[in-house]
């Protein structure tokens, strides 16, 4: 970048050079030849003789010249070099009058939108380069509001269908229940179709606590409660409560934790991340297949893996799989899950956390990643921030229920895994 600034010097020295030299050569010429020359007898005799047709006399008339003309004659050579200079430099300006004109037909690329990349001329090639730049982040930039506008639209539409679906199942069960107060529905009849519409209201009221959230999280308006979390203890917590549901596929998950292991974060926000990751796995697992959550200390923070057998996730539905409404069956319908928000949720949690999360699938596996701070790396960011701090408290602290179909196997060091190896995600 510098050295084409330094053309665009050279360039504009040289063209300065040049009119300096050309204005020498021509005023050197015009005083030699001129000046002092030719016209040097006449200029001075035509001044006596313009003097003397006014009246003045002769004698006069030559002491004027002299006193005005003849002994200022190293003024008037100044001036007239002066002059000489600026004709030459103002001509010269039509190469620098050719900057702006290609630095003018960039900024009317950029507003006109053209495909075309922006071409200036060698010395221009630093302000070439910071357009082109310019231009291909404001084509970004559309890219982005199309998109989000896109997003925005595509809200309004899962809201409608999302809300919608359930809320006619709502009303076709009670308006047949209001319309058989008196008889024409069994008492086995009336129940199953009141319990219908409680699951169909409860989903309802579920879907709209999930959009509440996803809005929440999209504002920061998110304040997290920090506390000592037995990170141990709260995995294997969720698998216990999760065992109903497991028995429904005939599923079993494998607990395969470090010992004793803590990070700094809110528990109940942390603990809506895995419930929503697990779950995923149950939803979209084969039937009769382990469901794996591993965790451990790394370099990196604390590393948490819940892996499941199931379908190959395609790579291009990987990069938008945590985006808010994606549903990896593309279908908007409850059987395999929700509306599409429990991956997009557990992302803004935890990056609220200063953490990432990732997914990887392969022919057999599907592994969803998540990476937290250390606990000691955690507190060390709080204690910089800020100097005053409450007392210390721990969240999840309690020992493990058993429950079937959740084993569990913990190590003093690193977890041991078994089967595939997915520790490259």
């Amino acid at each position: 970048m510098k050295s084409n600034y330094q053309k665009l010097k050279i360039s504009i020295l040289i063209q300065t050079l040049l009119v300096t030299g050309m204005t020498l050569v021509v005023g050197g010429f015009l005083l030699h030849y001129v000046i002092d020359g030719v016209y040097n007898d006449r200029f001075a005799n035509g001044f006596v003789r313009v003097l003397q047709a006014f009246r003045v006399e002769e004698e006069e008339a030559i002491r004027l010249y002299w006193e005005i003309v003849g002994n200022n004659k190293p003024l008037f050579l100044v001036i007239g070099f002066l002059l000489l200079f600026a004709v030459f430099f103002y001509v010269s300006l039509s190469k620098m009058i050719q900057y702006l004109d290609q630095i003018g037909d960039g900024i009317e690329n950029i507003a006109s939108e053209s495909s075309s990349s922006i071409q200036l001329i060698t010395e221009l090639k630093p302000i070439e380069i910071r357009m082109n730049e310019i231009k291909a982040r404001l084509r970004r930039q559309k890219m982005e509001a199309m998109q989000e506008e896109k997003k925005k639209n595509d809200l309004v539409l899962f809201l409608a269908h999302d809300l919608k679906t359930p809320l006619t199942s709502i009303v076709a069960y009670l308006t047949m229940l209001d319309e058989h107060k008196e008889g024409g529905l069994s008492e086995e009849e009336r129940a199953k179709y009141t319990k219908i519409a409680l699951e169909k209201s409860l989903r309802l009221g579920d879907l709209i606590n999930g959009f509440f959230d996803i809005t929440r999280y999209n504002m920061q308006e998110i304040a997290l409660e920090k506390v000592e979390i037995d990170l141990s203890f709260m995995l294997e917590q969720l698998a216990d409560e999760l065992y109903g549901v497991l028995q429904e596929k005939r599923l079993t998950c494998e607990v395969l934790v470090e010992e004793n292991l803590v990070i700094h974060g809110d528990p109940d926000k942390l603990a809506r991340v895995f419930d929503n990751l697990l779950r995923n796995a149950i939803a979209y697992c084969y039937e009769e297949t382990p469901i794996r959550i591993q965790a451990k200390e790394t370099k990196e923070g604390v590393e948490i893996r819940v892996i499941n057998r199931g379908e190959k996730i395609p790579g291009d539905m990987i990069q938008v799989i945590f985006e808010k409404f994606y549903r990896v069956d593309g279908s908007r319908s409850s059987g395999t899950g929700g509306a599409g928000l429990g991956l997009a949720i557990a992302k803004e949690i935890v990056e609220l956390h200063g953490g990432r999360i990732l997914a990887k699938s392969d022919e057999e596996y599907t592994t969803f990643l998540v990476t937290l701070p250390a606990e000691k790396e955690a507190e060390k960011g709080e204690e910089e921030a800020d100097e005053v701090h409450t007392h210390r408290r721990r969240a999840f602290g309690r020992k493990a229920r058993g429950g079937k179909g959740v084993q569990r196997q913990k190590t003093g060091g690193a977890v041991e895994e078994s089967g595939t190896d997915h520790s490259d995600l």
